[in-house]
């Protein structure tokens, strides 16, 4: 494996506070690492700076290697950095389809697709298979996702996500609003899109959750990274004393 999306001494404070203070962070091609920490302990800004949401104060972040200026949302979408944030970010007046391809429709081909038309077949079509994928319940493809439940919007946002990362999947709280069998359906599909070759940073406060989908975990705190460990050898209780400062985790650990 080559590390492809890496973060060095990130640095970013709102007035007073310092959200991120000389974070590091890294995720290589075909792995999967867990992002943790406790609320405020940086995880939202520094995923907002990796994915061209957030200005830095100070720091680095290098794509395959080479120094990039992630200026916008759009920047990281070229780079093939895809996220589901917790708020999920769809459009409520918009169906399924629609949201999955949004700013990627598929024209029609020959002269309508030069007349405006798009391909809605098609794109209904992919967007079909995109939840079926990862076993989301999606009771409608034509009505509004501002009427659906939250773990329907959930499935939506991860499989549009899931169906135009090229290179780096970052997934916050993904199982939050779901059941059972769609946690279960939505940890596979991780390990699914890792074993392509993908790399995806999984955000989660469930830590058998973490345990169990990621390759390696690295721990914020107070705006820091202060620990990286093998999944396979650690575990819930080392994750959490980390976590609040109760165990005196060492930056490279793993």
């Amino acid at each position: 494996m080559s590390t492809l999306l890496e973060a060095r001494n990130l640095s970013r404070g709102f007035g007073h506070v310092r959200a991120l203070d000389g974070a590091d962070f890294d995720v290589d091609a075909g792995e999967v690492v867990g992002l943790i920490g406790d609320n405020g302990a940086g995880k939202s800004t520094l995923i907002k700076a990796l994915s061209g949401n957030l200005d830095l104060d100070d720091g680095e972040i290098l794509f395959e290697g080479t120094p990039v200026h992630l200026s916008s949302p759009r920047r990281a979408e070229e780079l093939g950095i895809e996220v589901v944030y917790q708020d999920l970010a769809l459009a409520p007046h918009l169906n399924p389809v629609q949201n999955v391809f949004l700013g990627r429709e598929i024209p029609h081909r020959g002269i309508l697709g030069h007349l405006g038309f798009m391909d809605e077949k098609e794109m209904r079509r992919r967007a079909s298979e995109s939840f079926a994928d990862i076993g989301a319940t999606v009771r409608s493809l034509s009505s509004p996702v501002g009427a659906m439940s939250g773990g329907q919007r959930q499935g939506i946002a991860i499989a549009r996500a899931i169906a135009w990362a090229k290179k780096v999947l970052i997934l916050d709280e993904p199982t939050a609003a779901l059941g059972v069998v769609q946690t279960k359906n939505v940890l596979d599909s991780i390990k699914r899109v890792r074993d392509s070759g993908i790399a995806v940073v999984f955000i989660s406060h469930s830590m058998p959750h973490v345990l169990e989908v990621c390759d390696r975990i690295q721990v914020l705190r107070l705006g820091k990274r202060v620990a990286t460990y093998p999944a396979r050898d650690t575990s819930v209780e080392t994750l959490v004393g980390a976590m609040t400062g109760a165990l005196d985790a060492k930056e490279g650990a793993a």
